[in-house]
Parts: structure tokens; sequence; C-alpha cells
């Protein structure tokens, strides 16, 4: 795979029972094991491919609040302390720092909206500080571009995309939980209504919790427990560049590109929002649902090609139990880029800061982003499967509030207090209309 990630030792045996089962190794199914491991349960955490190799080590590494939804804002702001908490709790190193963010712009109605945000964010404790024409082309003195304004939110960071899922799950291994890895789970079975038994392509584990993290895999999954989970995949495609470009913003956003570091001194390259729309039978499914979403995010959306075919992330098939699925024929979904995307990003980031003329491409990778109807996560135990708890579709945010998802999904399989409220987040919303209710940002 193109895109950098650490590599983690799996768990030699598979258990033949566990208090919980957590489907999917991405960054919300490893902090959804670690906080019930550290509250004493003991969990088996199954991954098809290996831990964090689709989206979560695919993105930006970008762990923000500023400009998120008001039902995602309070997650937001609590996983920023819980990815400061983590490595003095673990003794791992996700990368996590709170450099700030910076936001730069030449456009009145974009520097309008933040505005707007901002003096929202303001009446739930939200720090975040707009910036004046002086002082956004002081701090973006890189560029060598005058901008009329722009904003800086302080307590905003990243975490290393490479390193975070792993680290988790180290620390999982290390409160005596168990991480499998190529080890597909195939289905759930029930007793009495309720769910008894996790079956993976290597054994069964009796339990009465699963969790499924699944990402772009979560609603062709569900399908299977005859679950309708609404969820569509946009392709993104971005880059990587060496190090060598000195003086530039830990991370930066325009709305002509985006630049983030890396851990290794280089960079991230994307353009905010742009992707590819491979057409499925599943996202055929669901495109009744997914028209608000569409009308409001056009104008970043292309048409795509057949790699959601070949990938069978959205396959409207049914499988067995004791067969391979498609999970095992593709064990981590690695789409094409799309080049164009590509070329177009790093002359953006050239013409937008010039020291990066002193670095080379060093790797361009795609991924697909889950989403929901709405742009926001299903989080939450499904009243037909008891036991079964979703969260997927986190569209491009799960990174960021992965830490808050983990904890809130803890909360809601050991009945304590929930971290944030669940109630925005809970599937059953997907049974309604998303117009009017598309997530702003």
């Amino acid at each position: 795979m193109p895109a950098p990630l650490q590599y983690v030792e799996s768990s030699l045996a598979l258990p033949a029972a566990a208090d919980a089962v957590v489907i999917g190794g991405g960054i919300v199914g490893v902090f959804a094991a670690y906080y019930l491991a550290r509250r004493g349960m003991k969990v088996a955490l199954v991954e098809k491919g290996r831990i964090g190799a689709e989206q979560s080590s695919r993105n930006w590494g970008w762990c923000r609040q500023q400009n998120r939804d008001a039902r995602e804002l309070p997650i937001a702001t609590k996983s920023l302390d819980l990815w400061d908490r983590f490595a003095a709790e673990s003794g791992e190193d996700t990368g996590f720092r709170r450099c700030g963010l910076l936001y730069l712009s030449n456009s009145e109605e974009e520097l309008a909206g933040w505005a707007r945000w901002r003096d929202f964010a303001r009446t739930v404790g939200v720090t975040t500080h707009m910036l004046d024409s002086a002082q956004a082309t002081e701090r973006g003195r890189a560029t060598g571009k005058p901008w009329k304004g722009g904003v800086f939110s302080p307590t905003d960071g990243t975490a290393d995309p490479a390193s975070a899922a792993p680290a988790v799950a180290r620390a999982i291994l290390k409160l005596g939980g168990t991480v499998h890895q190529s080890c597909a789970a195939r289905g759930i079975e029930t007793e009495g209504g309720r769910l008894s038994s996790v079956v993976t392509e290597h054994g069964t584990i009796r339990t009465t919790t699963a969790i499924l993290a699944g990402g772009a895999w979560a609603s062709s999954f569900c399908r299977q427990l005859g679950i309708r989970f609404p969820q569509a995949a946009i392709r993104s495609s971005i880059l990587a560049v060496s190090p060598g470009a000195i003086g530039l913003p830990d991370a930066l956003h325009t709305a002509a590109v985006s630049v983030t570091r890396r851990a290794d001194g280089g960079y991230t390259l994307a353009i905010s929002g742009r992707g590819r729309v491979d057409p499925t039978p599943q996202q055929l499914r669901f495109s009744p649902q997914f028209l608000p979403m569409f009308v409001k995010r056009w104008r970043s959306l292309a048409p795509g090609g057949l790699e959601g075919f070949r990938s069978g992330h959205e396959t409207l098939a049914r499988w067995r139990l004791d067969a391979p699925t498609p999970m095992e024929r593709m064990r981590i979904l690695d789409p094409a880029v799309d080049k164009t995307t590509i070329r177009l990003t790093h002359l953006r980031a050239l013409d937008l800061l010039p020291p990066l003329q002193n670095t080379s491409i060093a790797a361009a990778w795609a991924g697909y982003i889950d989403s929901t109807p709405d742009g926001v996560p299903g989080i939450g135990e499904i009243a037909a499967v008891p036991g079964f708890i979703l969260a997927a579709g986190f569209s491009g945010h799960g990174f960021g509030i992965g830490p808050g998802a983990g904890h809130l999904i803890a909360d809601i399989v050991t009945g304590n207090e929930p971290i944030v409220d669940p109630r925005p987040y809970h599937p059953d919303r997907f049974r309604k209309s998303a117009w009017g209710k598309v997530a702003d940002f």
C-alpha cells in the first residue's frame, strides 16, 4: 500500500469467547476496543486486513473543532482531550500535537461563514480567532500572498495517520485484549433474538456484544443481517511530498489546497472535499437518500469509474458464513489514484507555497470516505439485533473524532454516563429524510 503505516503484531490465537468483539481495526474500532479494555472487559479486535490500513492511514491527520457541524462539535472537543491523555495513559505515541490549524481566504462569503461559526462556537466554550487582513497575511507569509482574512484555531491539532491506529492497537494488547489481523468477520449468530457470537474466517468467538466499525464495508455487512444502513463512499486522492520545505505552517487550509506537516518532515497535500463518485449497486440503491448531500456538494464531486465494482465493498450480494466473503478477496481497499486530481493538487500547492518547490512527490494514494446521507456518523445499538452496535459512516471526520467515538461506544456497551449526548448519532434517524440536515462542514 502506498500510504505509510506502522506494522502491528497480531495475537497468536483467536479466543473462544470475549466480553465484546470489535469488527474493524480503523481508528474508531481500535479506540472502542481500547476504552472497553480499560474498563476491564475481555476484548477481541478482528480486522480483515491490517490495523489502520484503509482510511485511518490515508487522511490528513487533522483533529479539529474548527468548522465542525453543531452535532459533531461536542464529540470533537472531547476527542481533543482524549488525544492529549492517551499518550500518558498508554505510553504509546500517536503523533498528536496541538499545533493549531490555520485557515486563509480571499472570499468574503467564506470569511462570513467562518465568523458565524466563531459566534456559535463561543456559546459552547470553543476558542477560535478570526484574523483580519494584516494578521492573515502575516500568519500566511509563507505563501507570499496577501489575504483578506482567516481563522486560527489554537487548541486544534494533528496526529500521525501512519502511527495512530497501530499505537492504540498496541495499547489494547498491553491491557490484555487481543488483536487479530487478516481475520475477516463474516457475520454474527444469534440466540433468542440476541447476538450470541461473531463468526470469522478463522473461527467463532462467543460474545453478547459486537461493535461494527467497518468503515466503507459497514453497509454491505449490515445487509447480511437485514439491517438497512444507507452509506456511500467517495474516492479521495491525496499526495505526500518529501521533506525540504522550510517555514510552512503545520496545518493550512485554503479553498485551493490544504497542506499538513507529516511526522517525517514532509507534507500531505489535498484539495478539500474533492472526490470521485464510483457507481456501485449500493450507490444506486441509496441514491434517493443521498440527493440532499449531492445537491449541497455537487461542485466538488465528479463521476468516477469502475473502482467501486472491482473493490466489492458496496456489493448487494449475500454471502455465507462458511465460505470466503468479498472482504477476504479485498483485504485492503486501495483504489486507483485520480491522476488528474494529483496533478492539480501538486500544481496548486507549488503556487500557494513556493518553498514546496524544494520537495518532490514521495507518494500518492486514494481511499474511500464512507458517508451517511447527512454527513454525521451512525453510532448506536440496533434494536432489531440486541448486542449489535453500529459505528460507521464517519464522513471523512472519523480520524479526528475517533477517541470520542470509541469512548462513547464503550459508554453505550457498559451503561456508563455517555461522554456526549448519543442521540444525534443514532442510526434510527436514517429512516427519515436528510433534507435540511446535511452537515455544513
